[in-house]
Order: C-alpha cells, then sequence, then structure tokens
C-alpha cells in the first residue's frame, strides 16, 4: 500500500503569501517610495522630533518593498527610484533655516549626514532586483530548452545535416557558405 506524504507549509510562508503581491510601473515604484517616505517623514517630526535613525531604519523596509513591488520589466527603476524618495522624504526632517537658501543647505547637509542610510536602502533595492533579475533569466531559459531550442533561440534541426564530403563534385565559389546564402529548394 502506498502512502501519499503532504507536506505542510511553514506558518511563516503562509504569512507571506497573505501579503499583498501588487506589481507596480516604474513611476509607480517611485511614486510609491517617494509618498511612503515622505508621509513617514512627516511622521517621524510628529512622533520622534525628526529622528534621524527613526527616518533609515524606515527607509530600509520602503526600499526592500518597492524593489520587491516593481513589474519585471522595470526593475532597472527600483535601485534609482529609491535615492530621489529618500531626498523627497528627508525634506520635512532637514532642519533647515528660514528662506530657501536655508531649506536647500539644511536639505544638503541632510543628504550628506545620512549617506549611509542612503547608500544602505539602495544596496537593499539593488541587491532584490538583481535576485529577481536572474531568478527570471533562469526560468526564461529552462522555457527555452524545454521548448526545445537552442540557447540563442533557434530550433534545432529534426534531421542532422548532409555530411559535407558528398560524391558530387564541389563547383568553384559552392563552399558552405555560399549555400547558406542560398535559398534551400523543398
Amino acid at each position: 500500500m502506498y502512502r501519499v506524504r503532504v507536506r505542510s507549509v511553514p506558518p511563516v510562508v503562509l504569512a507571506l503569501r497573505r501579503f499583498p503581491n501588487p506589481r507596480l510601473t516604474g513611476i509607480g515604484a517611485g511614486l510609491f517610495a517617494s509618498l511612503t517616505m515622505f508621509v513617514l517623514a512627516c511622521a517621524d517630526r510628529l512622533l520622534f522630533d525628526g529622528s534621524e535613525l527613526v527616518y533609515g531604519l524606515l527607509f530600509l523596509p520602503v526600499s526592500a518593498l518597492t524593489a520587491l513591488w516593481v513589474r519585471p520589466a522595470d526593475l532597472v527603476t527600483a535601485p534609482i527610484s529609491v535615492p530621489i524618495a529618500f531626498a523627497v522624504g528627508v525634506f520635512p526632517i532637514s532642519g533647515g533655516s528660514e528662506g530657501f537658501g536655508g531649506q536647500v543647505m539644511g536639505l544638503v547637509t541632510a543628504l550628506a549626514v545620512h549617506a549611509g542610510w542612503l547608500y544602505g536602502g539602495t544596496l537593499v533595492a539593488g541587491l532584490i532586483v538583481t535576485v529577481r533579475k536572474v531568478r527570471l533569466m533562469r526560468a526564461r531559459r529552462r522555457y527555452v530548452l524545454a521548448q526545445g531550442r537552442g540557447p540563442a533561440g533557434e530550433r534545432k534541426p529534426r534531421a542532422a545535416a548532409a555530411p559535407a564530403s558528398s560524391s558530387k563534385p564541389v563547383r568553384a565559389g559552392a563552399g558552405p557558405a555560399a549555400a547558406a546564402r542560398r535559398p534551400q529548394r523543398p
């Protein structure tokens, strides 16, 4: 008698499957990251008096979610839009003085002081995007090989090609390159 083994799925995997799995365009991912960071920075300013540590720690999961939720066709945009979102969000907690020049100086200073968080979030997004791209390329390669195509996408020949040495005499200029240029008769 045969018994069927049923594998139980770990609870962590079940919890992860319940999370939303949106697929954002490149612009949508940039808007998501920018708006989220701006709202989080405003909340940070209200609750924690503009703590840079809290802002930096909140930036890392936003970077990861942006890289996870972007469409496969727009993967390259996630590591680009994440630093822009950091700059948009740091504005409320930059602490610049009165006037336009003071605000710009405060923003530039905040970006320079918090460059570690900026690089860390960009690195997180870049690593996630790289892993996703490698997985997509492997899946594409498996699909192409399963369809009976070669690595370059061309179909494999059904029958073996005729041997190079045949009993017919060879004309001048009728080598393999010339045969490739001429259309074959049915």
